[in-house]
């Protein structure tokens, strides 16, 4: 086998060991927020640890795909994935849930492509002020716990994406 091959393989595996991570990063945090709704605090707690772990495992893949580059180049990067997700992926996913009847799914690939598209909004406005060697203005970052909307200033009574009431947004820290 020759050495491209091997780092090609390498490459490979590396893409889906963060992927996997990451998606497990996710899930833990998903099922301890369960176990807490639940009453077991203590298998929250686990939940969260194994979750933290899962990051560590990611960002350690992530750093070998040499994956972090300049905040610039790491804002294209987040742009052009933004973009493919509202004008290719998800109108494909909408798509295939309308077609077999997947009501949920598709509010869900509804809902997340609008959003996407929001973001990609934020992320050039990103790009123009880093291209311009400054930072954002401050303002202060609200996101809707139904949809993902995230908006800037303050949330709205009700969220443009989803309608749900302003009460569900949450402040980024």
């Amino acid at each position: 086998m020759s050495e491209t091959m091997v780092l090609n393989k390498t490459s490979a595996n590396l893409k889906s060991a963060f992927s996997g991570e990451a998606q497990a990063n996710r899930q833990y945090l998903f099922f301890a927020k369960k176990a807490e709704e639940d009453g077991f605090k203590q298998i929250a707690k686990l939940f969260r640890a194994a979750a933290e772990s899962e990051t560590i495992h990611a960002s350690n893949h992530f750093k070998r795909m040499e994956g972090i580059k300049s905040t610039a180049e790491n804002l294209h990067v987040t742009l052009q994935s933004e973009n493919l997700e509202y004008q290719e992926i998800y109108p494909e996913y909408l798509k295939t849930a309308n077609q077999e009847n997947e009501e949920s799914a598709a509010w869900s690939f509804e809902k997340a492509g609008k959003v996407e598209q929001v973001h990609a909004s934020l992320f050039t406005k990103a790009i123009e002020a880093a291209d311009s060697k400054k930072d954002l203005a401050t303002v202060e970052y609200y996101v809707c716990g139904v949809c993902g909307n995230t908006v800037e200033k303050s949330a709205p009574d009700i969220c443009p994406i989803c309608g749900a009431p302003k009460k569900v947004f949450f402040k980024v820290e």
